[in-house]
């Protein structure tokens, strides 16, 4: 089979930071599920490993978590798909990635791609979906529904995690979505996305927030440069307010939060697969649930850049995009 892999971690400049390979096709046995991947998405942890981990030597490592696809072969203890089911779904980052044109997956991670989407589409979801799912309803434990006046933070709100987030917030809880954009495009983004408000995350938290009227806020969701931001975040969670973060701050002082009772949650949703835990299906069913809602017109992909056939040349474009800080929603490839 055809994949995109490397041998040694690079920086994006790199010629050898990621090739085309040809690999042995695997095989599906026990809750697996062979795909034949249609589309990809990129997203920042596709960076860190590519960036940051070595194989072992001699070996190639195949990355990317988030693909479309068809299943060609299922495992003998598979119960949820069969072969000619279109899926969607973010991998396991203890296992191969999806930058394959055939992939192993465990069916307790994987959904049903919506009816009405493309794979390329599609491809942009599962990862941000999974993340903005967990983080609101399972970290911050908001409620669904409305009659609420509570307020939620969103830094970053323009990027993959950000978009979907926005939307979940909106359309699922009744809470005022604040979302954080510094530049025009990306500011526009968030508000078409249906944010309530869009503030600058290049200005104190603080004081953007008492411009439109807010002293504090009960939900903060940090999705990038936590560190940064931290200070202010303090000042801006509510008492007994609830603070989720998805990124790695080299450090983080909960102290400050004490007068406040405030909590920090961590949202990394490859927990689940990692250590295969009991409930490790919810990815499954929730991955479901958010075809339905794509299905129904309640929320959106945010698929925003197609570049192209999935080959290094395009994947190493992507990954220096990402890199820059500067991308918008989800880059998506299609086809080998």
């Amino acid at each position: 089979m055809k994949a995109i892999a490397y041998k040694k971690a690079q920086p994006i400049t790199h010629p050898e930071a990621l090739t085309d390979v040809t690999l042995p096709d695997p095989v599906a046995s026990g809750r697996d599920l062979l795909v034949e991947v249609k589309a990809i998405s990129v997203n920042p942890v596709d960076i860190k490993v590519r960036s940051g981990v070595n194989p072992p030597d001699g070996e190639m490592k195949v990355i990317g978590w988030d693909a479309a696809g068809i299943v060609r072969a299922v495992g003998s203890d598979v119960s949820l798909f069969k072969p000619g089911d279109k899926v969607f779904y973010a991998g396991s980052i203890t296992r191969a990635g999806s930058n394959s044109e055939l992939h192993l997956v465990d069916e307790r991670i994987v959904g049903h791609m919506p009816g009405s989407l493309e794979f390329g589409k599609a491809a942009a979801l599962p990862l941000t979906s999974i993340t903005a799912w967990e983080l609101l309803f399972e970290r911050l434990g908001v409620t669904k529904g409305s009659g609420t006046n509570d307020a939620i933070l969103i830094i970053g709100a323009s990027g993959g995690v950000g978009s979907i987030l926005v939307q979940l917030a909106r359309k699922l809880t009744g809470l005022t979505v604040i979302g954080t954009a510094s530049r025009e495009e990306t500011r526009q983004w968030v508000r078409n996305l249906g944010a309530h408000h869009v503030i600058d995350h290049s200005k104190p938290l603080s004081d953007e927030l008492k411009a439109i009227g807010i002293d504090n806020v009960k939900y903060i969701a940090s999705l990038n440069q936590t560190e940064h931001h931290y200070a202010e975040i303090v000042k801006a969670v509510a008492p007994q307010g609830k603070i989720a973060i998805v990124d790695d701050p080299s450090t983080l002082d909960v102290v400050p939060l004490k007068r406040k009772s405030a909590s920090v949650h961590w949202e990394f949703m490859f927990a689940r697969s990692m250590h295969e835990t009991d409930d490790m299906q919810k990815q499954h069913e929730l991955l479901d649930e958010v075809a339905r809602l794509i299905d129904a017109g309640t929320i959106k992909t945010t698929a925003a850049e197609n570049f192209g056939t999935i080959n290094a040349t395009n994947l190493r474009r992507a990954h220096a995009l990402i890199e820059s800080n500067r991308s918008i929603g989800k880059i998506v490839l299609e086809g080998f």
